[in-house]
């Protein structure tokens, strides 16, 4: 099969190539995939075997069901997550990593859901009853920050969007945000919660802007910077703030059927900031790393 292939000589270590076909285990369904959709973080932290096949994100139909009798019949559209093998013509996936995906929604789309609206999801759940508080979305222009941002208002907060530049904050208040900032330190007064997608100083500028009892979770390092944060100075700023790392909970199935019933009801704008052709594969990873893709990056297959 043809599949994006780990290739140390080539720009951001990817070519389109050739791999072996996958053979699922009894637990999985063999899926044609339609579309994949690149991360920030798989594309920007690449690392590999030569030939390795990566990717986390794919939409496609069933073509054979798993064979121990879980999850969907042949011919079904789904939506697939796995931490290897999206970027190839076939993916094997575990039946508990998938949801499925009515005809009405288009597959490129669904693609885009996977990790970054999953994380997205996840993270808004942790900050606990949001209805009425103040929560600040790091990153905002991403992948993760378009979904973070539409998920909080949807769950009765009042969004400050923090973005790179000016230009990065298209869409955002008609997307749910009351309000846009240039980085947390253009932040007016406090905030209850916090969903960092930068780290660096970001990080430690936000933290210190949580009101008392408030609550970071620390998702993504899309400036590459390590953290620093002064505790002395925090103590005396935040009265029992809390910060806590997120990593993204599996299996993703039960989540991805929630973004995708919020998708085909018209509840939910996968924000699509890029899509072509996955032979456009090094373009888009140029853009998506360039910070020129505002939300995320789909490749059509098929």
């Amino acid at each position: 099969m043809r599949a994006l292939v780990h290739d140390p000589s080539a720009p951001h270590q990817l070519s389109l190539g050739v791999a072996p076909d996958p053979v699922p285990s009894p637990g999985q369904a063999l899926v044609e995939v339609s579309a994949t959709s690149f991360n920030f973080g798989e594309i920007a932290f690449r690392s590999g075997r030569p030939g390795h096949v990566s990717g986390w994100d794919a939409a496609g139909v069933v073509v054979r069901a798993a064979a121990d009798g879980s999850g969907p019949a042949a011919g079904t559209r789904v939506v697939t997550f796995g931490w290897a093998g999206a970027w190839a013509e076939l993916r094997a996936v575990d039946t508990a990593e998938l949801a499925v995906v009515p005809e009405g929604v288009d597959l490129g789309l669904a693609s885009a859901l996977p990790v970054a609206g999953v994380t997205a999801l996840q993270a808004v759940r942790r900050l606990g009853s949001l209805i009425g508080r103040r929560v600040l979305v790091t990153g905002a222009s991403g992948g993760v920050g378009r979904y973070a941002v539409q998920l909080a208002a949807r769950a009765g907060a009042h969004v400050i969007a923090s973005v790179g530049g000016p230009a990065r904050a298209d869409g955002l208040l008609e997307l749910g945000a009351a309000e846009v900032v240039v980085g947390p330190e253009n932040l007016k007064g406090r905030v209850y919660g916090v969903l960092d997608n930068v780290g660096g100083a970001q990080l430690a500028q936000a933290y210190n802007r949580l009101e008392d009892g408030g609550v970071v979770q620390a998702i993504g390092m899309a400036s590459r910077e390590p953290t620093l944060i002064d505790f002395e100075e925090a103590r005396t700023r935040v009265d029992r703030g809390r910060l806590e790392t997120f990593n993204i909970s599996t299996p993703l199935g039960a989540d991805l059927a929630t973004l995708v019933g919020l998708l085909e009801r018209g509840e939910l704008d996968a924000q699509v900031g890029w899509r072509g052709s996955w032979e456009r594969a090094l373009e888009a990873a140029d853009a998506l790393v360039g910070r020129r893709v505002r939300g995320k990056a789909v490749l059509d297959v098929r």
